[in-house]
């Protein structure tokens, strides 16, 4: 991992699409109200990207009109041990050694590992 602490990520650099709150709720077929509470209680993270630019959502983090499976998991698991949702959105798309990032081993259905190290994180 880089040198640069996960609070101060270029998360425009590390992330290539993102979607607004309307995009993220027309994709999951829920109203945005529901888009603020999914974030409020961790089953999906956002984070302003860009100066002017509001809060956003990775569009990774959606696949098949679902939230990532695991993803609401490792998000709780990782607010458990202090970081926030800038935080884990940049640990997600940092390319670790799993290998390659956290949010593909996610969608390719291989969360256990990237949940072991989420956990192993607090120590």
């Amino acid at each position: 991992m880089a040198d640069v602490p996960l609070a101060q990520m270029d998360l425009g650099a590390l992330v290539d699409e993102w979607l607004d709150w309307h995009a993220a709720a027309e994709l999951l077929g829920v109203p945005v109200s529901r888009i603020r509470t999914m974030i409020r209680e961790h089953e999906i993270a956002a984070a302003v990207s860009e100066p002017g630019t509001g809060q956003r959502i990775p569009a990774l983090f959606i696949q098949d009109g679902l939230v990532v499976k695991g993803l609401p998991g490792l998000l709780t698991v990782m607010h458990d041990n202090k970081y926030d949702d800038r935080e884990c959105i940049a640990w997600l798309f940092l390319d670790d050694d799993l290998p390659g990032r956290p949010i593909d081993a996610l969608r390719e259905n291989r969360g256990a590992e990237v949940k072991r190290r989420a956990q192993a994180m607090a120590f």
